[in-house]
């Protein structure tokens, strides 16, 4: 089940889903309520999971536009059966269990009540129960694997009972690189599908290539005399004559400002260094002595040529993840899709 939230990781919500439905992809997850709603009023009707936590007067919305619910305790449960009845339609529900991450779910000491209540459904279908790891993506795995032994626990529920479980799942990207016991019957590829490593202690099993390129073009050159500081705070001032360009993206598009002097961007078939302070809507690069012109085609993220910037190179620099620096492109960066 690829996980489609915050926009498809900035890839483009509504484009990617399309894509996986044309393909024939059985289901795909979503983070809340109003990225399902908008999936439906694009006109994509594949089974979508909204993996969010829900709040009462919400249930109404997720049975009108025939979205799948996460019960994540008894009182949600029966919220959801009793709005259900009431609208005489069926509502699609999978079991959130907590084992170990305290955000949302029941604890998986206490999830019998829930499953047991889940049995006295008449209105609800109980189509999967799931998990959710906090430290798949880290060296130690001691805490993933008591958190997977938690899981293993409330799904004895069902052998107990001689009941066949519904659709179960824990891997999120890490899980799916590092713990392939717990792989169950689906996994929630996040940012794994779109071609990233969720951490550099996960192993490198799968050969991945980013599927998003980011580039811009520069707009103003200049010839900047040394000890002339560039851009704000003037934290950047060059010991020679040095050629400035002038490239029209900023923290306001989603390029962290925390990439001020640390980061390098791919110009004429050469890396160069972004210098001075990102700004909102423009950033300055050095190219030294070399040359550049405007309208020159520029790569903040991607591959050209033998270079390449990786989202985890961005990332290293911002002192971020890269899931960070995918989400954080936003809608005013134009998407073009190939």
């Amino acid at each position: 089940m690829p996980i489609l939230k915050a926009n498809a990781y900035g890839h483009g919500l509504v484009e990617v889903a399309r894509t996986l439905e044309s393909i024939g992809a059985p289901m795909i997850g979503v983070a809340y309520l109003e990225e399902g709603i908008r999936l439906r009023e694009e006109g994509v009707r594949m089974p979508v999971l909204v993996l969010g936590g829900i709040v009462g007067e919400q249930i109404p919305l997720f049975l009108e536009h025939d979205l799948t619910l996460c019960a994540s305790s008894i009182d949600k449960l029966r919220a959801i059966e009793s709005c259900a009845e009431s609208k005489k339609v069926r509502a699609k529900v999978h079991l959130k269990i907590d084992t170990g991450m305290e955000r949302i779910g029941v604890h998986w000491y206490s999830a019998e009540g829930l499953l047991e209540a889940s049995l006295a459904c008449r209105h609800v279908d109980v189509e999967g129960v799931f998990t959710h790891f906090a430290n798949a993506d880290e060296g130690d795995l001691a805490h993933a694997r008591l958190q997977l032994e938690r899981f293993h626990e409330v799904l004895r529920f069902y052998e107990r009972r001689s009941i066949a479980p519904p659709l179960r799942h824990a891997a999120s990207s890490g899980a799916i690189l590092a713990l392939p016991e717990s792989h169950f019957d689906m996994v929630r590829p996040g940012i794994l599908f779109y071609g990233a490593r969720p951490s550099p202690h996960v192993p490198d099993l799968v050969p991945v290539r980013g599927a998003l390129r980011w580039v811009t073009r520069v707009v103003y050159f200049k010839v900047v005399k040394p000890g002339h500081s560039v851009s704000y705070g003037s934290t950047w001032t060059p010991s020679e004559m040095t050629r400035v360009v002038t490239l029209p993206v900023g923290y306001g598009d989603g390029y962290p400002r925390a990439l001020s002097n640390r980061a390098e961007v791919i110009l004429r078939g050469a890396r160069h260094p972004v210098v001075g302070r990102v700004c909102m809507d423009q950033l300055m690069v050095s190219v030294g002595w070399g040359s550049a012109y405007n309208g020159d085609e520029v790569v903040l993220l991607g591959r050209d040529g033998d270079h390449e910037i990786t989202v985890e190179d961005l990332a290293a620099w911002a002192g971020t993840i890269p899931h960070e620096i995918l989400v954080g492109i936003n809608t005013r960066v134009p998407r073009v899709y190939r």
